[in-house]
């Protein structure tokens, strides 16, 4: 397939993406990736589109998207789309893997990642730990995520008590 026709399948893919389309979005980058099997981007984007699919499974989403980190490891946005991936299937220890490697790929953006991460574990943690969710467990969670929270905001944590306890005068 020459390169000219691997733009316009990508293009279409897109079009058909933002269309609401991601069946045929999906053969679009399908026939890319066969054309050029190294093709980040085509790989990323099929992820994205199979994400509202409900025949293509977790893993198969999960296996595309670290096709496309293996072809282009330095790309922030594909890391911080795989961790918010994994966090919103349980995968905690692989999406603050990935968020972190974001942050240290892009720094300027490293706030978003760790403020995106913060907010998707807290909200996540508990739903996929709910039959071990003690109190001990929530606050394991918390503290997580305000560890990341704060993180966000470049605030240490003795900074943050200090700040809330002067407060409480």
């Amino acid at each position: 397939m020459a390169e000219n026709q691997i733009a316009k399948d990508m293009e279409e893919g897109l079009q058909l993406l933002n269309e609401g389309r991601p069946e045929e979005a999906v053969k679009r980058f399908a026939r890319v990736m066969k054309a050029d099997p190294k093709n980040a981007e085509a790989y990323f984007w099929r992820a994205e589109a199979s994400l509202s699919l409900p025949d293509v499974g977790v893993d198969e989403i999960l296996s595309l998207y670290k096709k496309a980190i293996e072809f282009d490891p330095d790309n922030a946005y594909y890391h911080s789309s795989l961790g918010f991936f994994c966090a919103q299937n349980g995968r905690f220890n692989e999406a603050e893997a990935e968020y972190n490697r974001a942050a240290e790929l892009e720094p300027e953006s490293a706030s978003q990642f760790y403020s995106e991460f913060a907010t998707e574990y807290a909200k996540n943690a508990p739903v996929f730990m709910e039959k071990y969710l003690d109190d001990k467990t929530k606050e394991m969670i918390q503290r997580k995520a305000l560890k990341y929270a704060l993180k966000s905001i470049r605030m240490d944590e003795e900074t943050a008590r200090r700040l809330l306890n002067s407060g409480e005068k």
